[in-house]
């Protein structure tokens, strides 16, 4: 069973739904036993096809949050959610599409992550229309490692991250001011971050590689332009809670020090990414010497053992379901199988009525037999059966002897005794068409005694309980 990796490009929030492109992304192709079978970059189309597909969806496209959810399941479930995380949004929580983790935490709460539905569902429904069936979709964030030291209760976390929500968006905000030169500003919104911010546990952050910009070119004329700042995503792991954010190189270093205060902050940086997307592109953070590599092998390996699966609900993957895609691919196999049905149909009905004219034209000829042989016969039921009994009482009227006579069967019976004494008979009984022999107990009957009434047009069989023998005509 083979599993197909993806990393997804994050969603550019600039760019309308009609205009969503996914570009060539980086994947891992692993088979049964684990082992890397192949590696690169491909677009949707060109991807490999596997058992099983693992979607590693961007963290910027993600809110993760604990809540209190009520105890309910399936649709019920899916049409509270939005009235539990209302609060925490600022776009309409019926546009978005809301998983939960199936492992509570200490507190009884569960682990959300919140994305935009319509995003969600161009993925979703790209990758199955590629031939891609059995889905799984978890966050980036979840897949990266953990340092040892992390102890800290998860709630303590979720509840320092949801009161961060909305000073990370103002420092994402700021960082993305800052590619026209403003990067100081940044800094300075993530100190007021940090200052706001308590440390609860270890930090994770990872450096994904440079940022895509795939908004639209906006027409300013002739007025020269200063080349923006590549940007870098980031992806931010806080136990089990997650967030990215898309900041300026040069504000990395701010950034990160803003969001992990006092807190113990261990930094990745993605090496090894399969071909050369732009998306991927390892960027040196200044500042950030002593970031660790992170090889993509090693993310997608923690993204197989991640078991927060975001299609829930109307995303749940199902293999069994025939979509319009499976349907035109199977038109061609489906076609031929109905042809070879109605063939094999077809030919058995015609062989069908060539048997039975044949089964006609034998009984009229056999009957018509029968009339000539015997034309005094009124009522022609059997042909053969008939044809036999007048035979037999031709035979009786003419004075011979009939093959199931008492003397026919004695007089075979006497030339196929061979070396059995002739007084070894204890008895001899003749009853309907069959003669039965008892021998006396000291006689004991040769292997080849049926043999021998074989050769003479005759069939016995011995009852094994009391010893009988049973002799008929063989004809």
């Amino acid at each position: 069973m083979s599993t197909l990796i993806v990393l997804l490009p994050p969603r550019d929030p600039a760019v309308p739904s009609q205009e969503w492109q996914l570009p060539e992304m980086p994947f891992l192709l692993l088979d049964k036993s684990g082992h890397t079978m192949r590696a690169g970059q491909a677009s949707l189309a060109l991807l490999p096809r596997a058992s099983s597909t693992v979607l590693m969806v961007a963290a910027r496209d993600l809110l993760m949050m604990a809540a209190t959810v009520p105890a309910l399941k399936g649709p019920r479930l899916r049409q509270a959610l939005p009235n539990v995380v209302e609060d925490h949004l600022i776009q309409d929580p019926q546009t978005c599409h809301i998983a939960i983790d199936a492992q509570p935490l200490a507190d009884g709460r569960r682990l959300l992550a919140i994305i935009d539905r319509g995003w969600f569902r161009f993925i979703h429904e790209g990758f199955v229309a590629a031939g891609h069936r059995n889905l799984r979709a978890v966050p980036v964030t979840s897949c990266l490692p953990r340092p040892d030291a992390e102890a800290a209760p998860v709630d303590a976390l979720s509840e320092a991250m949801s009161e961060a929500h909305a000073d990370i968006g103002n420092a994402a905000a700021t960082g993305a001011a800052s590619e026209a030169g403003s990067t100081g500003d940044a800094a300075t919104t993530a100190d007021e971050t940090s200052a706001r911010s308590t440390s609860h546990g270890p930090i994770v952050a990872a450096l994904l590689g440079e940022a895509v910009q795939t908004a639209p070119a906006v027409l300013l004329g002739d007025v020269p332009q200063e080349a923006p700042s590549p940007r870098v995503e980031l992806a931010i792991a806080r136990g089990r809670i997650g967030e990215g954010l898309a900041v300026p190189a040069s504000a990395v270093d701010a950034t990160l020090a803003a969001l992990s205060g006092d807190a113990p902050l261990t930094v990745y940086m993605l090496t090894a990414v399969p071909g050369s997307e732009p998306h991927a592109k390892p960027i040196a953070a200044p500042g950030q010497p002593d970031a660790q590599p992170l090889t993509f092998d090693t993310l997608a390996q923690r993204a197989l053992q991640c078991r927060f699966d975001l299609c829930q609900f109307e995303f749940v993957s199902q293999p069994w379901r025939l979509d319009r895609a499976t349907l035109r691919r199977l038109r061609a196999p489906i076609a031929l199988v109905a042809a070879a049905a109605l063939v094999a149909i077809v030919g058995a009905n015609v062989q069908w009525l060539m048997l039975a004219r044949e089964r006609d034209t034998l009984n009229s000829q056999m009957t018509e037999a029968l009339l000539n042989a015997f034309p005094k016969t009124t009522v022609v039921l059997d042909a053969p059966g008939q044809m036999s009994r007048q035979l037999q009482q031709l035979r009786v009227a003419a004075g011979e002897l009939s093959p199931e006579d008492f003397l026919s069967l004695a007089d075979g019976l006497a030339r196929s005794l061979g070396p059995l004494p002739v007084n070894g008979l204890a008895a001899l009984d003749y009853q309907n068409h069959r003669l039965d022999v008892t021998f006396k107990p000291q006689v004991k009957v040769d292997p080849d005694f049926t043999q021998r009434l074989a050769r003479n047009g005759l069939s016995g069989a011995v009852d094994s309980n009391t010893g009988k023998w049973t002799i008929r005509s063989g004809q």
